[in-house]
């Protein structure tokens, strides 16, 4: 993507979220890959410290949210309308609405291999400006444009909950009286560029069990629809 493009989807972003950057360069990181700058000592500049923050916000966002809608919810449903509402695949949804990827920063490689469309790339990023607007505009202003871009989750939890078995298996467990579940990489095989993850998910009184994918977030969905499955609740 030739930079001149890639600056005129920058700008259409900022005009798409009705907001302005002061400082351009915390949207520019904001959008940067982490294959873009994978060398640590170089004093990397890629987003994912920003992303590290945005999750945080979006889940104060969402936490607000649900507090406010659901005035009589015990913790547990709390949790996994919350769980559904900030894992990768809601944002990368909400990334693809405010159509991030064409303002992406990837490797060229990264770029080859349809990054702009990877549903970990988008959701990450979408994390990443979330943090940029609350450092660059304030919490309000954040909030206005995340209920924007999060309406059709917002209003569409049970939609959502049946394309979601990690927010299913959220809601199975809490409804048991159980902890939320825990997943854990047993294994990571294959190149860089097609990985393979084993991940097992168990929840306390139940038989743990594993899955693979061909990412981290894919091996747990197959792991929790496996344990739903298995126990007659999918």
């Amino acid at each position: 993507m030739r930079v001149n493009i890639r600056a005129e989807a920058v700008e259409a972003l900022q005009q798409r979220l009705g907001h302005s950057f002061a400082d351009k360069d915390l949207l520019e990181r904001a959008l940067t890959h982490a294959s873009v700058v994978p060398d640590v000592r170089a004093g990397r500049r890629d987003n994912e410290r920003l992303e590290f923050l945005g999750d945080r916000v979006l889940g104060l966002l969402v936490a607000e949210h649900l507090s406010e809608t659901f005035p009589d919810a015990k913790e547990g449903e709390l949790s996994a309308r919350l769980h559904m509402l900030v894992d990768r695949t809601a944002c990368a949804r909400a990334a693809r609405r405010m159509d991030l990827g064409p303002a992406l920063r990837l490797a060229p490689g990264e770029t080859k291999n349809g990054g702009r469309e990877h549903d970990t790339i988008l959701g990450d990023a979408c994390e990443a400006v979330i943090a940029a607007l609350y450092r660059d505009a304030g919490l309000d202003k954040t909030r206005e444009i995340w209920r924007r871009f999060w309406r059709e989750e917002l209003d569409a939890p049970a939609e959502l909950r049946a394309h979601n078995p990690k927010s299913a298996l959220q809601e199975w467990a809490a409804a048991s009286g159980k902890p939320p579940p825990a997943y854990e990489i047993v294994r990571r095989t294959g190149p860089d560029h097609a990985p393979q993850f084993t991940v097992e998910v168990a929840i306390e009184g139940f038989s743990p069990i594993r899955a693979e994918g061909s990412s981290r977030q894919a091996a747990e969905k197959a792991a929790a629809q496996a344990l739903l499955s298995r126990e007659g609740a999918a």
